[in-house]
């Protein structure tokens, strides 16, 4: 018994040392006491031990997407470039760690009542703004109800509408109450809109000051160009390797690249798929190339014929060949869909769902027996959609004549394609975003009464399971429930889902990062500028 416990304990603290939460002379004092000799310890830790990072140095980072018209407003963060600067100098309550899961941010521990309607939130004690001010349970009711209430102009609104009200226990702990069971709210919190602030006096947020209380502090913003930041020496958690971190806006996917093939930035948060081919031939330079839980969809509205025919879609879902739009239109950087919304880099994920084939003559074959043989179709696309969404519905209209289908794409204007387009003509394609759970994506784009149900799809038993899975605590019963929707939505749903496009983004070679990439944004989350650093 005693070998056993020893050999468990041995087993630890090689997982300890790969991941870098263990000090050798620790290591090394605990493997003795279990038994094991000097020399064999040391060996361990030698193939074991990961590497400590190195501080220093000031990190230049190129970032996708910024608008001159960004601000320090949470509530109105959509640019990436801000959305990566607010995970730079700024705080959650909770965070998706590297490797997919949750993890604690200025929250360091919760729990929820046995319906899923209040979760109580402790609050990091050691959590400190950059102004030098201690985060209190005011500033974090402060930060949230930003976003809540008739006047609240939040694009987080939507998110805590169910929220009834937000306590402070007085204890360092703050209680979210809910009218309805919520089991993702702390996945919720991560939200990049619900970053924390200083609270005012009359119980406002203060986020004009620029103040937070993340990995750096805010030394100059020049919204939509460029922001300067320096270390916060009293960050609540580990990471903030560098000294200092310059953000540039760099919009231009040419300008990007240059700028980091002459070294005048150490990373870029996005590049132009057609030349990835050749920039990994640079050895100065590492790609990254993450899959994620973004998606591109095609939804076909299930109330308008020919689509409220369920042979009809399944029939369009088997005439698109996925695997030759992701390598001749994603340059391979891409996952399969497999016409369910939920992707591999989501937790709960259906692994053991029938991957959808390619098959025009079973296609052809529900055609006639719902009477569509010689289907012909419109399919609306727009060129801001995807980069090279126009040619992938050409393609795919290439791919269903062998079903004997005609896909008529449609070229749609990139201005008011969201608004004239989407939602409203019977087929369209279109591109989500990540979002961090299947009940998130369920809740925005499936449910019977969605405002964004984009293909008007009714089915009552998933119905009923999106809101068992909502209430839900058990993972296993939850992941069941996922499974079960999964295979609703493929096998009956109305949206073909090619594939989940991958965040692909590079860097110098000598700025390292961790063994794991966080999927829900680019650069490990949002989170470079705090989680990586220079080599040596």
């Amino acid at each position: 018994m005693k070998q056993i416990k020893d050999q468990m304990m041995i087993d630890r603290l090689a997982d300890a040392a790969r991941e870098g939460k263990i000090s050798r002379r620790s290591f090394m004092n605990y493997s003795m006491a279990a038994g094991m000799t000097a020399s064999a310890a040391t060996g361990l830790w030698g193939t074991t031990a990961k590497a400590a990072p190195t501080p220093g140095g000031t990190f230049r980072l190129g970032a996708h997407d910024g608008n001159t018209s960004d601000s320090h407003d949470p509530g109105t963060y959509v640019t990436f470039s801000m959305i990566q600067t607010a995970h730079t100098f700024r705080s959650y309550l909770t965070l998706i760690e590297s490797d997919g899961s949750l993890g604690p941010d200025v929250a360091s521990e919760w729990s929820a009542t046995p319906d899923a309607k209040d979760w109580t939130f402790k609050l990091n004690p050691k959590a400190t703004f950059h102004s030098g001010a201690k985060l209190t349970a005011a500033d974090v009711i402060a930060s949230l109800n930003h976003h809540r209430g008739d006047d609240s102009t939040s694009a987080a609104k939507a998110l805590l509408a169910d929220v009834t009200d937000i306590i402070d226990n007085g204890d360092h702990s703050i209680t979210i109450k809910s009218g309805s069971p919520n089991a993702d709210l702390p996945w919720l919190m991560t939200d990049y809109h619900l970053a924390i602030v200083p609270g005012n006096a009359d119980g406002s947020a203060n986020w004009q000051s620029g103040d937070g209380c993340g990995p750096y502090k805010m030394m100059a913003a020049n919204f939509g160009v460029n922001y300067s930041l320096v270390r916060h020496d009293d960050w609540h958690l580990e990471g903030a390797y560098f000294d200092a971190v310059e953000i540039t806006v760099l919009n231009d996917p040419n300008a990007m690249q240059s700028a980091l093939v002459t070294s005048d930035i150490d990373a870029a948060t996005q590049l132009d798929l057609k030349t990835l081919a050749l920039l990994q031939r640079n050895p100065d330079i590492e790609i990254d190339n993450v899959p994620s839980a973004a998606a591109i969809t095609m939804p076909m509205l299930c109330d308008v014929a020919p689509f409220d025919n369920v042979d009809v879609r399944n029939a369009l879902k088997l005439s698109v060949d996925r695997n030759e739009l992701i390598e001749k239109i994603a340059y391979g950087a891409a996952s399969l869909g497999n016409d369910f919304h939920h992707s591999p880099a989501m937790p709960y994920f259906p692994a053991d769902i029938p991957q959808r084939e390619y098959d025009p003559e079973q296609a052809k074959a529900l055609l006639k027996k719902a009477g569509h043989e010689g289907l012909e179709v419109g399919l609306s696309v727009a060129d801001s959609v995807y980069s090279g969404a126009v040619d992938m519905c050409v393609l795919y209209a290439e791919q269903a004549k062998a079903a004997g289908i005609t896909i008529n794409v449609q070229r749609e204007p990139n201005d008011g394609y969201y608004s004239d387009v989407w939602l409203k003509k019977p087929w369209c394609a279109v591109q989500w975003g990540a979002r961090p759970t299947p009940d998130v994506m369920y809740s925005l784009a499936y449910k019977d009464d969605a405002a964004w149900n984009e293909s008007h799809w009714q089915n009552e038993r998933f119905n009923v399971l999106l809101r068992q899975a909502k209430a839900e605590l058990d993972d296993a019963k939850r992941k069941e429930m996922y499974a079960e929707m999964g295979q609703l939505a493929r096998d009956d749903g109305g949206t073909v889902i090619p594939f989940f496009p991958n965040f692909v983004y590079a860097r110098r070679k000598n700025v390292r990062h961790g063994e794991n990439l966080a999927a829900s944004w680019q650069m490990d989350g949002a989170r470079a500028c705090s989680r990586w650093w220079f080599e040596g």
